[in-house]
C-alpha cells in the first residue's frame, strides 16, 4: 500500500500515466477500505489535464505550509532542531543500505513511504509511526482543500497507530514549533515550484 501512495503523491510530470497505471496494477493486491480510498485519487487524476494536475500540486504542496509534505515542519518548525530530526530520516536510509535522496528532502512523505515498501519496513514504519499526527495534519488539510490526495493520505493514516482525535486539529491550529529568542532560524526547506515536465 505504502508503494502506492508514494507513487499518487509524486509530482505529475510526463510519467504521471505511467504511475497511475502501475498503481492500478498494486490495487489489485490491495484489499479493504484502503484500495477504495486510492482509487478516488486515480480517478480524479486521470480526469485532470497534465496542467491541471501540475498547478494543484505545487499550490496544495508546495505553497501552502499547512499541507507540506515535509514530515519534520510539524515536529520542529523553522528551527534548528529540524535539521537533526531531518538528519534521523538520513541516518535511517544510511542504516539500511541506501543513500538519502538527492533532489527532496528525507523527510518528504513520498520518499518515506517508498523506504518503508521497498528498502526497509521497519525502518520505514518506525519513521512514519513517529511522525503520524504530521501526517493527520496533512490529511486534514487536504481535506479542508478538498483535494484529491485526501484520500490517499488517508489510507496511509490508516496503516498507523492512532492517535488523539484532536492532537491534529490542535497542531494545525496552533501552529510548528518557534526557534527560541535569540537564535537564528532553520530555512525550511520547501520543495521548489516545479516547471511542467520536471521531477
Amino acid at each position: 500500500m505504502w508503494q502506492t501512495a508514494s507513487l499518487l503523491l509524486a509530482y505529475p510530470d510526463g510519467q504521471q500515466d505511467r504511475r497511475l497505471d502501475t498503481v492500478d496494477r498494486l490495487r489489485e493486491h490491495i484489499t479493504g477500505p484502503a484500495s477504495a480510498l486510492l482509487a478516488e485519487t486515480v480517478e480524479v487524476l486521470r480526469g485532470w489535464r497534465p496542467t491541471q494536475a501540475a498547478t494543484h500540486y505545487v499550490e496544495i504542496f508546495d505553497l501552502r505550509r499547512r499541507s507540506t509534505m515535509l514530515l519534520t515542519y510539524w515536529t520542529a518548525g523553522d528551527t534548528r532542531n529540524r535539521g537533526a530530526q531531518m538528519l534521523a530520516f538520513s541516518q535511517t536510509y544510511r542504516a539500511a543500505g541506501v543513500q538519502p535522496p538527492k533532489g527532496e528532502a528525507p523527510d518528504h512523505l513520498p520518499v518515506v513511504l517508498e523506504f518503508a515498501a521497498t528498502v526497509d519496513p521497519q525502518g520505514g514504519r518506525r519513521l512514519l509511526a513517529e511522525h503520524r499526527v504530521p501526517i493527520d495534519v496533512l490529511r486534514h488539510a487536504l481535506v479542508d482543500a478538498a483535494s484529491p490526495y485526501a484520500p490517499t493520505v488517508t489510507a496511509v493514516s490508516s496503516t498507523l497507530p492512532a492517535v488523539g482525535q484532536h492532537d491534529a486539529r490542535r497542531l494545525l491550529h496552533a501552529g510548528p514549533p518557534s526557534e527560541a529568542v535569540g537564535l537564528q532560524p532553520f530555512q525550511l526547506t520547501v520543495p521548489p515550484r516545479r516547471a511542467e515536465g520536471d521531477h
